[in-house]
Parts: structure tokens; sequence; C-alpha cells
């Protein structure tokens, strides 16, 4: 069974950084790429960034040249540092992955096989 399990997140004052990490455990592990989703009660959860297997990299426009999403040489890890943080990415993170997610097109929960638990991250002005 794969397991996704995040940790980092926490409070911080906006302007500040914070960093995400989210390991795999398990086979079979299927997938293209892996990365974080956000998602604020109320609303749908939306991608944030995402890295492939290639080390081709995505970034969702609001976060581009803040967040930056790497990973390990096993590629067993992924890694979300987001600086300059803004009170709108308060939110709870998902690591996400999944065998055949878009190069190009958004990316939507029905691309994503695997979920981590979710980590809060929540920004004060």
């Amino acid at each position: 069974q794969v397991r996704l399990v995040e940790s980092g997140g926490g409070s911080v004052q906006a302007g500040g950084s914070l960093s995400l990490s989210c390991a795999v455990s398990g086979y079979p592990y299927d997938r293209n790429a892996m990365g974080w989703f956000r998602q604020v009660p109320g609303k749908e959860r939306e991608w944030v960034a995402f890295i492939y297997i290639s080390g081709f990299i995505r970034y969702a426009d609001s976060v581009k040249g803040r967040f930056t999403i790497s990973q390990d040489d096993a590629q067993n890890t992924a890694y979300l540092q987001m600086n300059n943080l803004k009170p709108e990415d308060t939110a709870m993170y998902f690591c996400a992955a999944g065998p055949r997610i878009s190069h190009r097109a958004d990316i939507s929960e029905t691309d994503i096989t695997y979920w981590g638990q979710g980590t809060q991250v929540t920004v004060s002005s």
C-alpha cells in the first residue's frame, strides 16, 4: 500500500517562509509526477506545484517566483519551499501524485491517485 506522509507547515507572518516535505512509502507506486494541492474551507482544491520524474516543474501562477519544488535523487521525497508567504496562501496543503498528470493542462483532483494527509499553513497579516 502506498502512503504519502507529509511534514512541515505551521504558522508564519506575511513575508515569512515555511517548507513542506512529502515522503513516499510502499509499492506499487505508479506516478509521473508528485506535488501539492491546497484547499481552503468552502472551496475546491487547487494545484500549487508539481515536479515530474523527468525533472520538469510546473507552478500555479499564484505561487510562481515564491515557491520552489524539488525532489531527492531517489524521487521518494518531494519538498516545497514557500517564501514571501501571503495571507492568501493560508490553506490546508495536500501532497499528491498520479500516473498521468498533464504537462500543460490544468491539474485536477481527478488526475491524482495518491494523497497525503494534509498539513495546515497559516499566514497572518
